[in-house]
């Protein structure tokens, strides 16, 4: 039944284009080379192509935008015989058994309503939803361990459909699993410059899993809240400074104007301090940089994972160089404790959520008395 649907949707969608290609249950010659693209508003890195019987999905190299990452073909299931599809790595969907290193990846499957498709994870110890933890625990869904360094004997004993990963530059072919023969699903999203850039990835993820409707219509949900909550900020009259985080090692890492942090400080109205350093992403200064360039921040928002709350009296002690910031000597330091608030799960595909938190703590007055703050609340 769910084949038949999957189908189905597809081919409501390219009945105008067809009148001279062929469907039935095999993939061959006949096939249209040239698909129907679907529409992406914010996806830079992704590309979807609609053809008589399966999908192609692009991923664009983020760091070689000249270059492609991946290309995927995707076909249902039901579908026997491949015949001249383009060049591309197959995979069967709807995927029904998968390994999913992140719980970013994880946490939306389970959203989109596939949780029972994930066969396995890794990094076991940064999932915080109960459900999964419990079929982990009953060993209904296998712990695959590090991400870094997976059990390749797990993962052989769970044989799935596909791993979910998330890529990185120069990343090669991902050691022995890479070497299995399993897809690979490379999720660049989180390479997106954008908020909801990131977000319309999940539209690539309901393809997978046989729940494209229900992934565009939450993406359509949340462009809406995103976009409503930007233009709350779109005529005030101040825009403070805000400064991102705290110095790791000897790199405090700033958002650059085309990163998605820095998206997000420009929608809640507030100023990126480091907009004109670097062309995307985040870039590493030294401390002293950083109060060269962000002392005189309005607020500061710092992400951090430790058993118990982080204080300012804490966070002086840490480094005495923090004590000289404007926002540290006006209290204006706001704290999001990672190791007690799902942030890191919920934040990619919710960026409305993070959005109103931000707009709450640099423009309270626009949310009309609203008072609840998700994730960041203030240092005592």
């Amino acid at each position: 039944m769910r084949h038949s649907i999957f189908l189905s949707l597809i081919a409501a969608l390219l009945l105008p284009l067809l009148h001279s290609c062929k469907g039935g249950n095999s993939l061959n010659s006949t096939t249209c080379a040239t698909g129907d693209t679907i529409r992406l508003d914010y996806a830079k890195n992704l590309t979807l192509e609609q053809h008589d019987g399966f999908i192609k999905a692009t991923i664009r190299n983020p760091w070689d935008t000249t270059k492609m990452l991946h290309t995927y073909i995707l076909v249902p299931d039901s579908i026997h015989t491949l015949k001249g599809i383009p060049e591309g790595t197959v995979v069967r969907v709807p995927l029904r058994n998968v390994l999913v290193y992140s719980t970013v990846h994880q946490s939306l499957i389970g959203e989109l309503g596939a949780r029972d498709a994930i066969g396995g994870v890794c990094d076991a110890q940064y999932i915080h939803n109960p459900e999964l933890l419990q079929r982990i625990a009953d060993g209904r869904v296998a712990d695959c361990g590090n991400s870094y360094s997976p059990n390749v004997e797990r993962i052989i004993q769970l044989n799935p459909d596909a791993m979910l990963l998330s890529p990185f530059e120069n990343s090669g072919n991902y050691g022995k699993p890479g070497q299995m023969g399993i897809p690979i699903i490379e999720c660049a999203d989180y390479m997106e410059s954008t908020p909801l850039g990131r977000t319309e990835w999940m539209k690539f993820y309901g393809i997978l899993f046989g729940r494209e409707a229900q992934a565009s219509e939450m993406f359509s949900e949340i462009e809406a809240d995103y976009n409503k909550l930007k233009s709350l900020t779109a005529t005030v009259d101040t825009k403070p400074k805000v400064l991102i985080d705290r110095l790791y090692g000897n790199s405090w890492y700033v958002p650059t104007a085309k990163s998605t942090m820095g998206t997000y400080i420009t929608d809640a109205g507030g100023t990126n301090p480091f907009v004109g350093k670097g062309n995307a992403g985040s870039i590493g200064l030294a401390g002293e940089q950083v109060l060269h360039d962000g002392g005189d921040a309005d607020i500061w928002l710092i992400r951090y994972g430790q058993a118990t709350d982080k204080t300012l009296r804490e966070l002086s002690a840490d480094n005495p160089l923090y004590g000289q910031f404007k926002a540290f000597k006006l209290k204006n330091v706001y704290g999001c404790n990672t190791e007690k608030i799902n942030y890191y799960e919920q934040t990619p595909f919710h960026p409305h959520w993070l959005l109103h938190d931000l707009i709450r703590v640099i423009h309270p007055e626009v949310l009309d008395g609203d008072t609840v703050n998700r994730y960041f609340t203030p240092l005592k």
